[in-house]
C-alpha cells in the first residue's frame, strides 16, 4: 500500500523519468536494419542449411534473378522477340554481382563441322534470320533438355533469362541494389518492345520481398492498430485523460523496446516486424484493467487519488502475474528452430516488461496530474455483467457439459491439419514477387528446386561411362515422377556432344562408351565455351562429382519430402555408395522447417506449462484450484487448431509456435477471474455462486475489453501480405477469443462444480 501511495507522492519524478527512459532507449532505433535473406529462417546448426551451403561452396551459387519474357502474341521465336531476349541477355550482364547469364539466345549450341566441334550462340543476329532459320532455332530449343521447361516453355510462348548472382554479403544494400536495377531493366525492356510482358522472380527477388514486406507491415499495421486501440479505449473508459495515458504507455513501451532492438543489434525480419503491433496489443491490457477499475471506483463517488491507490491494490498483483506469464510464454519461443521467432519472443518479452513498468508507474502518475471529471453513476456495462453472471450460475450444468462437448469435438478435428510450407505462398497475391512467380510456375517452369551432388568416387570419375549411366538412370527416374517439370544434368550435354562428334547422326545421341572419349569430349567442349558460361555450375573442380538439378511445380511440403525420400532410396538401391546424396536447396529447407520447429517447440510448451502452472498455483495458494484453472487455459489452442483444420487444413512454420505463444496470454483472463473469485470466497466469505457473481461484476468487463483488444490486435496482422504473420495473427486471435469464451462459460461452472465436489 505504501508503494502505491509513493507513486502519487513522486508523480512528477516518475513522469519525467519515464519520458527520459523512453527517449534514451528509443535513440537506438536509428540502428535498426531489415534482413533481406531467406536464410535467416534457419539456424546455423540446421542440417538442411549446412548441406545447401556446402553444395554452394562446391558449385556456382544458385541465387538468381529470373527475367521472364512473355510476348503478347504468344510466339517467342520471332525476330522482334528474340531481339528483345538477346538485348536483355546482354544488359543482364551489367546487373550488380552478376556472374552468369543464361537464355535461349546465348545457349551454347554445338554442331559438327567435319571433325571439328563448333560451339556458338544459338541466336546470333535475330534481325538477319529468315523463316527457315527461325523454325530451326525453335526446334533446337524445344528439343534441348537443358532449355525446355526451364528457359523456354513447351508451347514456345514464354522464355526466361536466368541471371546468377554472387553477392559478397557484406551489407544489406546488395539485394535492394540488384532488385532495383533488375526492375529498371524490366521497365526498359517493356519500353523498348511494348509487345512483351516482363516478369521478375528468383531468389534475389524473394529475399527483397522479405525486407519490403517487413517495412510495409511496420508502416501500415501499427497505425491501423493505433486507430483500433483509440476507439476501444475511448468506448470502454470514456475518458480523454485515460485514453491519452494508455496511448502514452503504448508509445513508451514500443519506443523503448524497438530502441533496445537497435542497441542489441537485432535485425528485423518479417516475423519480428510484427512485434510493434503485438507489443501495442499486449501493452494496453494492463492499462485497461487499471483504468476500468479506477474509473469505476470514481463513478461511485470516490476521490481520484484514493481510487488510484485502490485500483493499484486490486490490480497490482494480478497485473504483475499476468505480465510475468506473458513474458514466460514469449521467452519460451527461444526453443524455436526458427531464429526470427526467437527474436520475436525476446522482443515482445522486453515490450511486455516495459509495458508493465509504464502501466504500474507512469499511468497512475499521469492520471493523478491529468484533469479527470466523472459523474457518479451506476454503469450499464457493469450491470450487464451482473446479469450475465446470473445466466452462467443458473445454467452452469448445461454450460459445463456443452462446453466440454464442443471442446472435445473441435479437438477431434486437429488431425485434419497437414504440414505444408511452400515458401512462395509466404506472400499473398498483392506482392509483385508472388504474382510473377505464379505466372512463371503456370507458364514456364517450377520454382521448387532440389539439388544433388552425385559423387563419382575419384578425381576425373565423372567421365566413367558406368557413372554417367547411373546419373542418366537417376535423371530418367526423376523425370518419370509426377510434379517434376525439369531435370538438369550433365548427361544431356554428353549425349549431345557424342552425337555432334559422330557427324550429328541422331542414332549417336547417347552416352559415350569410353572414359577417354568422354574426357576428351568434355575438355573440347569446355575449351570452346566463352567466359562466364563454363560448366562450374554442374561440375566440381577435380571432376569427381556433378550436380543434378530437379525442378518441380507447386508441390506441397509432404509431396516434396516424400519424393526426396524416394530419390534417396533409389540411390541406395541402384547406385554405388559414392553416388549417394541427399537433396538440398531452399525448397527442401523450408519443407523440413515446420516439422523441426514443432519438435523443438515441445520443450517450449513444457517449460511454459510448468512455469505458468506453478505460478498460478502459488498465486491462488491451492493445488486443486490451480489444476482446474489449467483446463480453460490449455484447450483454447487445441480448439483453434480444430477450427483451423475444418476451415484451412494446412499448418506451416508460424502456426507451430501458436500454442506456446498464446499460452502465456490466455492465462491472463483466468488469473484475473480466479483472483477475484478467491478474494470473494476467502476474504468476503461469499458462497461459490455469489463469488462467481462478484468476479463477473468486478472484472468481467475488463476481461471482455482486454480480450477484444488482443483479438483485434492480432487480427490486424491478418492484413499483412506476409502469410506467416497473417496466419499467426488469425490463429492467435481465434485462440484468445476461444479462451475468453472458456473463461466466461467453462471456468465458472468448473469452479462451482469443484466446490460442490469438495463438500
Amino acid at each position: 500500500m505504501a508503494f502505491y501511495k509513493g507513486i502519487l507522492r513522486w508523480r512528477w519524478w516518475i513522469i519525467i523519468t519515464s519520458v527520459a527512459m523512453a527517449l534514451v532507449a528509443g535513440s537506438g532505433m536509428r540502428f535498426i536494419e531489415f534482413s533481406n535473406n531467406y536464410r535467416v529462417f534457419f539456424s546455423p546448426e540446421n542440417p538442411q542449411l549446412q548441406a545447401f551451403e556446402q553444395l554452394q561452396n562446391v558449385y556456382t551459387k544458385s541465387d538468381n534473378v529470373l527475367i521472364v519474357v512473355a510476348p503478347k502474341d504468344g510466339r517467342v521465336f520471332t525476330r522482334d522477340t528474340l531481339a528483345t531476349v538477346k538485348w536483355i541477355t546482354q544488359e543482364a550482364w551489367k546487373l550488380p554481382y552478376s556472374s552468369r547469364v543464361d537464355s535461349i539466345t546465348n545457349f551454347q549450341h554445338t554442331t559438327a563441322r567435319g571433325d571439328d566441334l563448333v560451339v556458338r550462340d544459338l541466336v546470333e543476329d535475330p534481325a538477319a534470320l529468315d523463316d527457315a532459320e527461325l523454325e530451326r532455332i525453335r526446334q533446337v530449343a524445344l528439343n534441348e533438355p537443358l532449355l525446355r521447361d526451364r528457359l523456354v516453355s513447351p508451347r514456345a510462348h514464354v522464355t526466361g533469362i536466368n541471371v546468377t548472382v554472387v553477392m559478397p554479403e557484406k551489407n544489406l544494400t546488395e539485394v535492394p541494389e540488384v532488385t532495383a536495377q533488375a526492375r529498371a531493366l524490366a521497365e526498359a525492356a517493356k519500353a523498348r518492345d511494348p509487345d512483351v510482358e516482363v516478369y521478375l522472380t528468383g531468389v534475389v527477388l524473394m529475399n527483397n520481398s522479405f525486407a519490403e514486406q517487413s517495412q510495409k507491415d511496420m508502416v501500415t499495421l501499427v497505425p491501423i492498430m493505433y486507430g483500433v486501440i483509440v476507439v476501444i479505449i475511448l468506448l470502454s473508459v470514456r475518458s480523454v485523460a485515460g485514453t491519452v495515458g494508455a496511448l502514452l504507455v503504448i508509445v513508451f513501451s514500443i519506443v523503448t523496446t524497438m530502441g533496445l532492438v537497435g542497441w542489441l543489434d537485432i535485425e528485423l525480419t518479417p516475423p519480428t516486424a510484427s512485434s510493434p503491433t503485438v507489443i501495442l496489443t499486449l501493452a494496453v491490457a494492463d492499462s485497461i484493467h487499471i483504468l476500468l477499475t479506477l474509473f469505476h471506483i470514481m463513478r461511485q463517488g470516490q476521490d481520484k487519488e484514493l481510487a488510484i491507490v485502490e485500483s493499484l491494490r486490486i490490480n497490482g498483483p494480478p497485473v504483475f502475474l499476468t505480465s510475468f506469464t506473458t513474458v514466460i510464454g514469449f521467452l519460451s519461443l527461444n526453443f524455436s528452430e526458427v531464429p526470427p521467432f526467437r527474436d520475436l519472443g525476446n522482443i515482445v518479452a522486453i515490450g511486455v516488461t516495459a509495458a508493465w513498468v509504464f502501466s504500474v508507474l507512469f499511468l497512475p502518475a499521469f492520471v493523478a496530474v491529468a484533469p479527470v471529471r466523472l459523474k457518479p453513476r451506476r454503469e450499464r456495462a457493469w450491470r450487464a455483467m451482473e446479469g450475465f453472471a446470473g445466466f452462467v450460475i443458473h445454467r452452469r450444468r448445461l454450460l459445463l457439459w456443452a462446453s466440454l462437448a464442443v471442446a472435445l469435438g473441435l479437438l477431434a478435428l486437429i488431425p485434419r491439419n497437414e504440414l505444408n510450407d511452400q515458401f512462395v505462398k509466404y506472400f499473398d497475391q498483392t506482392v509483385e514477387f508472388r504474382r510473377a512467380t505464379d505466372f512463371v510456375q503456370d507458364n514456364l517452369s517450377g520454382m521448387y528446386q532440389v539439388h544433388y551432388s552425385l559423387g563419382a568416387g575419384e578425381s576425373g570419375g565423372i567421365s566413367d561411362p558406368a557413372y554417367l549411366r547411373k546419373v542418366e538412370e537417376f535423371a530418367t527416374w526423376y523425370r518419370s515422377q509426377p510434379d517434376v517439370v525439369h531435370v538438369h544434368t550433365l548427361t544431356d550435354t554428353m549425349k549431345r556432344l557424342n552425337k555432334n562428334l559422330h557427324g550429328d547422326k541422331p542414332e549417336w545421341y547417347r552416352l559415350p562408351d569410353s572414359r577417354e572419349l568422354s574426357a576428351q569430349y568434355l575438355l573440347l567442349y569446355e575449351l570452346s565455351l566463352p567466359f562466364g558460361l563454363d560448366l562450374n555450375d554442374q561440375i566440381n573442380v577435380d571432376k569427381s562429382a556433378t550436380r543434378v538439378l530437379v525442378i518441380m511445380n507447386n508441390v506441397t511440403t509432404k509431396r516434396l519430402l516424400a519424393l526426396e525420400d524416394s530419390a534417396q532410396q533409389w540411390l541406395r538401391d541402384n547406385a554405388p555408395p559414392a553416388m549417394f546424396a541427399t537433396g538440398t536447396g531452399p525448397a527442401v529447407m523450408f519443407s523440413h522447417i515446420s516439422e523441426r520447429n514443432i519438435r523443438s517447440m515441445i520443450g517450449g510448451n513444457v517449460m511454459a506449462l510448468v512455469l505458468v502452472s506453478g505460478l498460478i498455483m502459488i498465486a491462488v495458494r491451492s493445488l486443486r484450484f490451480g489444476f482446474v484453472s489449467l483446463i480453460p487455459n490449455l484447450i483454447p489452442a487445441g480448439m483453434a487448431f480444430g477450427v483451423w483444420g475444418l476451415l484451412v487444413g494446412e499448418v506451416g512454420m508460424s502456426l507451430s509456435v501458436v500454442t506456446t505463444l498464446t499460452f502465456g496470454i490466455v492465462v491472463d483472463d483466468t488469473i484475473h477471474f480466479m483472483a477475484k473469485y478467491l478474494h470473494a470466497r476467502r476474504d468476503k466469505g461469499l458462497d461459490p455462486s455469489a463469488a462467481v457473481r462478484y468476479a463477473f461484476s468486478t472484472v468481467g468487463m475488463a476481461l471482455f475489453v482486454t480480450s477484444l483488444v488482443l483479438v483485434m490486435g492480432f487480427f490486424v496482422l491478418t492484413y499483412s501480405a506476409f502469410w506467416l504473420n497473417a496466419s499467426l495473427g488469425m490463429m492467435c486471435a481465434l485462440t484468445i477469443a476461444l479462451a475468453l469464451v472458456a473463461d466466461y462459460l467453462l471456468l465458472p461452472p468448473l469452479l462451482m462444480k469443484l466446490e460442490e465436489a469438495g463438500k
